[in-house]
């Protein structure tokens, strides 16, 4: 891939440059022969910074699988394929992770013949044990978070997965934290190691910090307050466990706020419809444990609340790593009761946010512009993204500029409409037929 094609990939992931840790790591990759290990904080583009590279080095007249990319859970994989899809860099790409029948899988594995299968280690072993993926082919394996898959509890399923992919030629592995010593079974060779990690900076000064006193031990009604001054800006509001996200969503979706809620508990269609409906713009907060702190690249988002404080300093680096991506800036507040403290690790200058001093003190809930779509067919039968713009505009009444974001999946899709021409939307295509194929049209809620 020369560099008039590599211009033209970022131009259409909308980035204007590679910065030096993607820079040092495509060339290491593509031009080296040792094994590579990037360090590099969250947010800074360590997907591509891989993928780039690795797609240069595939031979795509094969039909075989040539390349693993293990990671830690099922929305790192969704995303991580996403992207390479996004590249349009002519390489086929398929997502395998738990939540669905490994039968369907394969059958897609068998239709699509992927060069790279991004996955996780469970699944991906039971893929290779079935032989539904050859291993013969593999020569390039990549373990992105190889941290948070350690961490996760993954060494023996990692281990039993490496011992499969006997013609193995070269290993990347990829962390946002510092591994002491990576583990023998990834049997590492001659290794280059690229270190972007910058000691004893869990925020960046992108990162504007701020304290958010609660009179109540219960902060929900402080929270509330917080979000309305914060007006339309995209929040993610982090807390300790799964029930605390149901109770906080069900709170602040009584007093009018459109949220996005996740955590591990929810089912595989209900997790990947909050994530699209918090990244098109049709949610304005994200209600989430610590699954949100890792493997997600969502744009925009302006702002981190800390509901329950952090209880290390890696979980802050992680949940504040969702805000000031790239080179935008982002902000990040502490909800602080009245028998907490802001950790002692949190360091820098922390301001106290007053919410009575704030614009939008007294004002009402800002509503997101834009709202979801469930449309239930997809790319196995034929439909594009041009063909739902043209189903939305002709049957639906909406104008093209009046449609967001469309992201376009094998059985269904997803497409965001504004807000105030949902209903008429819902109205007009009841019945109706998308290229000759009668399909379910749902608001996701």
């Amino acid at each position: 891939m020369k560099d008039v094609i590599i211009n033209k990939v970022l131009e259409k992931l909308g980035i204007d440059s590679l910065n030096a840790m993607q820079q040092e790591s495509q060339e290491r990759i593509l031009r080296g022969r040792n094994d590579v290990v990037v360090l590099s904080p969250t947010g800074t583009g360590k997907t591509l910074a891989y993928l780039l590279p690795l797609v240069q080095m595939l031979d795509t007249q094969s039909d075989e699988v040539q390349a693993l990319v293990v990671v830690p859970g099922r929305e790192l994989a969704m995303q991580s394929d996403q992207v390479l899809k996004g590249m349009g860099a002519g390489v086929r790409s398929q997502a395998c992770y738990g939540g669905r029948t490994a039968m369907d899988e394969h059958r897609v594995l068998k239709q699509n013949r992927p060069h790279i299968v991004f996955g996780t280690p469970g699944r991906l072993n039971d893929h290779l044990d079935k032989g539904n993926i050859d291993f013969q082919h593999i020569r390039y394996l990549v373990i992105d978070e190889f941290d948070k898959c350690l961490e996760m509890g993954f060494m023996n399923e990692m281990s039993r997965l490496v011992g499969k992919l006997a013609n193995l030629q070269r290993r990347f592995l990829l962390s946002a934290t510092d591994a002491e010593q990576i583990p023998q079974f990834v049997e590492m060779k001659r290794t280059d190691r690229l270190d972007y990690l910058i000691e004893e900076e869990p925020l960046n000064d992108r990162v504007e910090v701020y304290r958010v006193d609660s009179p109540e031990k219960d902060k929900l009604e402080t929270l509330a307050q917080l979000l309305i001054s914060l007006g339309e800006s995209q929040s993610i509001v982090f807390l300790n466990y799964r029930d605390s996200v149901v109770r906080t969503d069900e709170f602040l979706r009584k007093r009018g706020f459109v949220t996005s809620a996740f955590h591990g508990g929810l089912e595989q269609r209900q997790r990947e419809d909050a994530l699209y409906k918090f990244s098109n713009g049709s949610a304005t907060v994200l209600v989430s444990t610590d699954l949100a702190s890792r493997g997600l690249d969502i744009p925009h988002i302006e702002n981190i609340i800390h509901y329950h404080l952090p209880a290390t300093e890696d979980a802050l680096v992680h949940r504040v790593g969702r805000t000031a991506r790239w080179d935008q800036m982002g902000k990040t507040f502490f909800l602080v009761g009245p028998e907490e403290h802001v950790p002692e690790f949190v360091e820098g200058n922390i301001e106290t946010y007053s919410l009575s001093s704030q614009p939008g003190d007294g004002a009402g809930v800002c509503l997101p512009r834009m709202a979801t779509l469930y449309i239930g067919k997809g790319k196995k039968d034929k439909i594009s993204k041009g063909d739902i713009v043209g189903y939305l505009c002709k049957k639906g009444g909406l104008e093209p500029s009046e449609i967001g974001r469309i992201d376009v999946n094998d059985r269904y899709a997803y497409a965001a409409v504004k807000r105030e021409k949902a209903q008429q939307v819902m109205r007009l295509t009841r019945g109706e037929k998308i290229k000759g194929i009668r399909t379910v049209v749902e608001l996701v809620r």
